[in-house]
């Protein structure tokens, strides 16, 4: 982690320097500004490993940072927000954050969300172990096609009616873990543990949140909702 680059846009001065200096004892490198505003320059001028944006920063708030970036880029992102019941989160995750951590938050809990964060994101591959009940019309060289989507599990790249479909990570891997098991229907909490790696039990609204996303790129039809039970990737 010695080379993980951090950028963290936090305006209480208080928070800022003790999660710097927290971050920096386990080995990450941090660039820590105060407001949004400078947050977005220092983005451009060295494009971090992973973002985390306060919801609430002067100049340029947390969210609209988040599709500042986004519409630049694909660096995860996790946003910090006060309150969990909080609005801020969705709009944060709506505009492209991968993930969230509630404030105040402990130091080693927000690390461990930016390792799981970052292991997603250095390793895109595919999942494991899903047997499916229904298969892709076809399979070639890692390709698998459903109707007009395509989705190359060696390439990373996604296709629909032959033009690629621009995700990030995160929704890859939602994408790929769908992919997997076509017709069979996943709970938020699996998800939450094979997409998001969470070992323990994790906000659904980030799934709900980021198959919203998914569905917007690939098809709203795509992914079918199967009310009370979880989500299913029709073949």
């Amino acid at each position: 982690m010695g080379d993980t680059h951090v950028l963290f846009v936090e305006d209480d001065d208080v928070i800022r320097e003790a999660t710097q200096l927290a971050l920096e004892r386990d080995g990450f490198e941090v660039t820590a500004v105060p407001d949004g505003l400078t947050g977005l320059e220092r983005f451009r001028e060295r494009q971090p490993d992973i973002a985390l944006l306060d919801v609430m920063v002067p100049g340029l708030d947390g969210v609209s940072l988040c599709r500042r970036i986004r519409d630049e880029s694909t660096v995860p992102v996790i946003m910090l927000s006060a309150r969990a019941d909080s609005i801020d989160v969705v709009l944060g995750l709506e505009a492209g954050a991968d993930d969230y951590v509630t404030k105040p938050f402990d130091g080693a809990v927000l690390v461990a969300r930016i390792r799981a964060v970052l292991r997603r994101f250095g390793h895109a591959s595919g999942p494991n172990g899903n047997a499916a009940s229904e298969a892709p019309d076809t399979i070639e060289g890692g390709v698998l096609r459903f109707g007009d989507l395509e989705v190359d599990t060696e390439g990373m790249e996604v296709r629909k009616a032959g033009l690629p479909v621009a995700l990030t990570p995160t929704e890859m891997r939602l994408l790929l873990e769908f992919s997997a098991a076509p017709g069979t229907v996943l709970s938020r909490d699996r998800l939450l543990e094979r997409v998001w790696d969470y070992g323990w039990g994790g906000d659904t609204r980030v799934v709900d949140v980021h198959v919203q996303r998914l569905r917007g790129k690939i098809g709203q039809d795509r992914i079918e909702t199967v009310r009370g039970f979880g989500y299913k990737l029709r073949g």
